[in-house]
């Protein structure tokens, strides 16, 4: 299926019913009196996460989405019935904002949150609301109110712990794969991913954390070049960049300058974006002799002049890649951690002021 992480709908919740102006019409009861009911309330539009969805191709070809509209009352005390609701299932991670305005109006973070996106008109009242006891016959009546219309972009930004980014072909697919419980396609040629692959990485009983393998980068990707700047955005969300670098390029490319190359482009796209953890992963040591891997690592890391976090790994045997996974973890764990709210406990002291009388 084609990855579709952008789409515009057009949602119209439901109007109320009118109400109603009516009498009661029974033999030998003279003037009974205003009996006439309220209109229905209009369908609401809701949009709920689904985890089991991964793109927005469904509102590719499905633009307008509209809820019942609310019946309108009737005479014998009879309300109009509600309008039906209408319920969108969207990926974790849509981002739902006014396409005239640009704001962002709701996001989708949770699995299985609901959210109502658009609010269904009340119903009008009918003629019994206006009885009184100096109007015992009134003939008002009010309109249903009409319920909300939005023209919506559809944005989404997947949810990862972990994003892979590099030039094509530098291994991202076979690490993910090595890795993970995710199958991308793998071949022998540049841009062989064409959309993101999720795989769940399992590190013991509860212990996972979520990867993300992107389309490959080139130099003017932050302008528009390539097929990985359409998917910069999904590197957002994520709690630590993996920059993959593919140490023994085939076409004899230089790795120092393709690293430099794809950290100018993160700096061109989004500030926020270079600034977030990113380690650095010397991928394919399988193609260099073992004799050569040590002075060629070094020779990387002083004119690449990096002092982050280094690993040296081969997707295609898994040498390493345990290594990498378990300071993966613990680094994604501790932000997890990091992040969790801090719960204030009342604590009393026997004595203290709380126990005076």
């Amino acid at each position: 299926m084609k990855f579709v992480d952008e789409a515009f709908i057009d949602i119209s919740a439901g109007d109320g019913g009118n109400g109603c102006v009516s009498f009661r019409h029974e033999k030998y009861k003279e003037f009974g009196g205003p009996n006439g009911g309220d209109g229905g309330r209009g369908g609401h539009v809701y949009a709920v996460a689904d985890p089991n969805l991964n793109t927005l191709v469904d509102y590719r070809y499905s633009r307008r989405h509209d809820a019942g509209r609310g019946e309108h009352g009737m005479g014998s005390d009879m309300f109009g019935a509600m309008g039906h609701d209408i319920v969108l299932k969207m990926p974790v991670g849509t981002i739902l904002s006014d396409v005239e305005t640009g704001e962002v109006l709701f996001e989708l973070l949770v699995p299985g949150e609901q959210i109502m996106i658009a609010k269904g008109g009340d119903g009008g009242f009918g003629n019994m609301r206006f009885k009184s006891s100096i109007n015992r016959a009134p003939r008002q009546k009010t309109p249903g109110w009409p319920g909300e219309k939005r023209s919506l972009k559809l944005e989404l930004k997947v949810l990862a712990d972990v994003g892979l980014l590099g030039m094509p072909n530098a291994g991202k697919s076979t690490l993910i794969s090595a890795i993970s419980n995710a199958r991308p396609r793998i071949a022998d040629y540049p841009f062989t991913t064409l959309h993101p692959n999720l795989g769940v990485v399992r590190v013991g009983p509860e212990q996972s954390f979520v990867v993300a393998d992107l389309p490959g980068l080139i130099e003017g990707a932050a302008e528009g070049a390539g097929l990985g700047h359409q998917f910069l955005r999904h590197l957002q969300r994520t709690r630590l960049l993996l920059h993959l670098v593919d140490i023994a390029p085939f076409d004899g490319a230089d790795p120092v300058a393709q690293a430099k190359a794809i950290a100018g482009e993160l700096k061109k796209y989004d500030e926020g974006l270079y600034k977030k953890p990113r380690w650095l992963v010397l991928n394919k040591l399988d193609m260099v002799p073992a004799e050569e891997r040590e002075a060629r690592v070094k020779d990387f890391v002083k004119r690449m002049r990096y002092k982050g976090p280094l690993f040296q790994i081969s997707a295609l045997t898994r040498e390493g890649c345990e290594h990498l996974v378990q300071a993966i973890y613990q680094h994604v764990h501790a932000q997890q951690v990091a992040e969790q709210p801090v719960t204030e406990v009342d604590v009393r002291f026997a004595g203290g002021p709380a126990d005076e009388q």
